[in-house]
């Protein structure tokens, strides 16, 4: 199934506790382009749990794909369908995720060396949907960390039916390291990932891990389709105005940070209409502005508890005015 109907140039990486639908909102104001990813869902969760908490998004979001995790291929097709049904653009396979509780579901990153599953995992979801079907792997796990063995997987996955692959160019330790451990202790090898794009130019690969500054982002368009960022998009989220220009070319998005609270603004006053926590709400905008005069009053009034005495749009006020106006641009 062709996938070229999304900009892949940039996405913003699914992430535990952070890219949630308030989040996603937010990253829309910044930019329209990147594909967004919602936080791994269980199939477990999906079937059995609060349906609709797990998939509500708002229409601002697409493109928008569902992150799944889990290794039975029946389950695996009926929450792609539901997935589809709700709308979302996209169905993403977690083989990256390296937690104990992942493992002992049999699923994440331990699927890369159990090729046979996955590949039928792949095939019987691209049966049941029309949207496409990608993979969010590693490039190798434990002792299996070679470029013949992150070239036989994709060979293989892609043989299933899987013609996108979002490689983080760390590998997975298993055994002795911790989630946030995988995320840096485990060198980053672009090369490999440079390599396997060589091997496989009709494919689509997107390399994610480490990517913080624009210049870096793009020059891997020299090698790769698409670049993902992760913990960036939240602790410093104005770059994404930043990549509207100069990798989309895009001049039309809010253009200062102001503008994009003030436009936040009355999401979450919406938000808290509808019962929602404000401070699940202001989470996401902790990081906008990173580097600029006035951010650590800034974060704090953020961190602290609102007043009992304010309602919310007084409050949002209050976070926007603590910042120097001057600091708003650029």
């Amino acid at each position: 199934m062709t996938t070229q109907h999304i900009d892949r140039r940039l996405s913003i990486a699914p992430m535990m506790n952070h890219t949630d639908k308030h989040f996603r909102y937010f990253m829309r104001l910044l930019t329209r382009h990147a594909v967004l990813y919602t936080e791994m869902i269980t199939t477990g969760a999906l079937l059995h749990g609060d349906r609709q908490r797990y998939l509500d998004y708002n229409d601002i979001e697409h493109p928008l794909a569902i992150q799944l995790g889990g290794s039975d291929p029946t389950d695996l097709a009926q929450c792609a369908r539901i997935a589809e049904n709700e709308g979302y653009d996209e169905v993403n396979l977690n083989i990256g995720c390296p937690s104990d509780r992942v493992q002992n579901g049999q699923f994440g990153a331990c699927l890369m060396s159990n090729t046979e599953l996955l590949g039928h995992c792949v095939n019987t979801i691209q049966a049941a949907v029309k949207i496409p079907v990608t993979i969010k792997t590693r490039i190798g796990i434990d002792d299996e960390d070679s470029y013949e063995f992150l070239k036989m997987f994709v060979k293989t996955i892609s043989e299933a039916g899987c013609d996108t692959f979002i490689i983080h160019a760390r590998k997975a330790i298993l055994n002795g390291l911790s989630p946030k451990q995988n995320r840096v202790v485990p060198p980053l090898n672009y090369e490999r990932v440079y390599k396997i794009k060589r091997a496989f130019p009709a494919l689509n690969i997107t390399i994610n891990g480490g990517f913080t500054e624009l210049d870096k982002i793009k020059s891997q368009f020299n090698h790769v389709d698409g670049v993902m960022i992760g913990r960036v998009a939240y602790k410093n989220p104005f770059m994404l105005v930043d990549i509207n220009k100069h990798i989309f070319e895009d001049a039309t998005a809010l253009a200062t940070r102001e503008d994009i609270l003030l436009k936040f603004k009355d999401y979450v006053l919406e938000q808290c209409n509808n019962g929602v926590n404000i401070k699940s709400l202001t989470r996401p905008i902790i990081g906008l502005y990173q580097g600029r005069v006035g951010a650590r009053q800034y974060r704090r009034l953020l961190t602290e508890a609102m007043p009992d005495d304010i309602k919310a749009g007084q409050y949002f006020d209050n976070i926007i005015q603590s910042v120097s106006p001057a600091t708003n641009y650029g």
